[in-house]
């Protein structure tokens, strides 16, 4: 696992001023990073996310049994920051059963006509569930407030400040309800920089592989870099509290985001202190009586096929 006090450094400070310029978007150039090395960490954070997938699936058994609590994680990011590839490359251990992932597009007009946050209390998980939100209710404070024009109907044509404020206290009242009701809330934002944006787009337009993933969309939106990472700050800042903690991720080597975003979940299910049902003695009593007719019986190798 990696160590609680780098950890640490990835998370956001409840009530603190969010700059994104003071967290890093590859880990791997700090000067704790340059003394292990490259090659090592690489190694190191397959290590952990080996590891992590390993807990997680037992952690993911544990939260189904007790029946207790659900997960929701938030994934947030700029364009192509690698927020599917960490949904494949963290999960694939867990029971599909088990879990659930939603990405959200551009609002319905039914959708539009509810209040911001209906159409994703849909999609919330159960108990005993993980649920992975791949975008989230926090676009409504992030893509429409650089793009205002796209509120829908009965919102102002210019927002003012207030306006923000109050949907981020409707984000803060929702997250709290769910807290409270049982569900633990992990929020991620993928921190990667303009320039390995770039480069992602780049092979995405030089790889028949990945064309498919390219929209010309993307650029158009890369053009309001500075709104939105105006936009993050404000939201993150906003909505940064102890129950339901932001974490912003260094991005730009996506094995290190992978194990970053592994470690803190297994974690944090882990602190939750689930344990598996108790067995009542009456209960206890048919399993023996039944182990002991299992054992008693004849022996299977005997049964002729009909």
């Amino acid at each position: 696992m990696i160590n609680p006090k780098l950890l640490r450094q990835f998370a956001v400070e409840p009530g603190s001023e969010v700059s994104l310029k003071d967290y890093v978007t590859d880990w791997t150039e700090t000067d704790e990073a340059k003394e292990l090395g490259k090659d090592v960490i690489k190694e190191r954070a397959a290590e952990i996310l080996a590891e992590s997938r390993k807990q997680l699936s037992e952690a993911q058994e544990l939260l189904y049994a007790s029946d207790t609590h659900s997960v929701l994680i938030v994934l947030q990011a700029m364009d192509a920051a690698g927020k599917d590839g960490t949904i494949r490359h963290v999960m694939s251990g867990v029971n599909p059963q088990g879990c659930q992932v939603f990405s959200f597009k551009k609002p319905s007009a039914e959708e539009l006509d509810h209040n911001f946050l209906w159409r994703y209390m849909k999609s919330l998980p159960e108990r005993g569930r993980i649920g992975i939100f791949n975008r989230s209710y926090y676009e409504d404070v992030l893509v429409v407030k650089v793009h205002p024009e796209w509120l829908g109907p009965g919102s102002p044509a210019k927002p003012d400040k207030s306006f923000w404020e109050k949907r981020y206290e409707d984000i803060n009242n929702f997250e709290k309800h769910l807290s409270r009701n049982g569900t633990l809330i992990l929020k991620f934002f993928l921190h990667v920089s303009k320039k390995e944006q770039k480069k992602r787009f780049l092979e995405r337009l030089t790889n028949p592989e990945k064309h498919w993933k390219f929209s010309e969309a993307d650029l158009e939106e890369r053009e309001h870099w500075k709104s939105y990472r105006k936009a993050f700050e404000d939201a993150i800042s906003a909505t940064c509290t102890k129950k339901s903690p932001w974490w912003i991720v260094p991005a730009d080597r996506k094995y290190v985001a992978r194990a970053i975003v592994a470690d803190v979940i297994v974690t944090a299910i882990q602190d939750l202190g689930l344990k598996y049902p108790k067995v009542s003695d009456e209960k206890l009593a048919r399993l023996a009586e039944a182990r002991a007719k299992l054992e008693g019986g004849k022996n299977d190798d005997d049964d002729e096929t009909p």
